[in-house]
């Protein structure tokens, strides 16, 4: 059975194993930085806010994590000493520009009382047993929040996209990407969801 709990509530003896799903679902996307899963989590273990992060647990176990802010919000800080500590002095310094960056601006012209979902994700072991759906269906059962957006879905990442569809979101955004040869992305998605309540 797959339980959600708030990560503030799992407190921070879960923040490593939370930490590793982040790593396991989006390790991909930092190999630059490092293809050891061990190393990620190291470097990224104290950006995450564990006040914002969901977690699904399979057993008891964190199997997928999903955050939801206001939108101005940051789910992740990310802190340069920290980052070149565990990933050295140049890919460090490189990772704290670059997390930064992508990590700070928030989400442009989100109305009062919508939320923003960032970082779902599911540990590869546990993908196929509905943890992303439990998630996302937990954080729409939220009464404090009547719209929610999902930013920068890659339209590689069609799992992801198919399973936001048919849960109601719908595309209103869709931005094009300069390193697509690099990374095979050819546009970052952005949908959202309304409800009446």
């Amino acid at each position: 059975m797959i339980e959600i709990v708030a990560a503030r509530a799992l407190g921070e003896a879960y923040r490593r194993p939370i930490t590793e799903v982040f790593v396991d679902a989006f390790g991909q996307d930092f190999a630059y930085f490092s293809k050891d899963p061990g190393r990620l989590a190291d470097a990224f273990e104290h950006m995450l806010v564990l006040d914002v992060f969901h977690v699904a647990l399979l057993d008891g176990e964190p199997a997928g994590i999903a955050a939801c802010t206001d939108g101005r919000q940051q789910s992740a800080v990310p802190q340069g000493g920290h980052l070149r500590r565990h990933l050295g002095l140049i890919k460090g310094t490189v990772g704290a520009i670059a997390l930064k960056r992508e990590f700070s601006g928030g989400v442009l012209g989100l109305a009062h009382g919508a939320a923003s979902i960032e970082f779902v994700g599911t540990a590869s072991r546990f993908q196929g047993k509905g943890v992303a759906t439990a998630l996302i269906t937990h954080l729409l059962a939220l009464t404090q929040y009547r719209e929610y957006v999902l930013e920068t879905v890659s339209d590689i990442n069609t799992p992801a996209l198919n399973l936001y569809r048919k849960l109601g979101f719908t595309e209103y955004k869709r931005v094009s990407v300069k390193h697509t040869k690099l990374s095979g992305i050819s546009y970052y998605i952005s949908l959202k969801l309304t409800q009446s309540r």
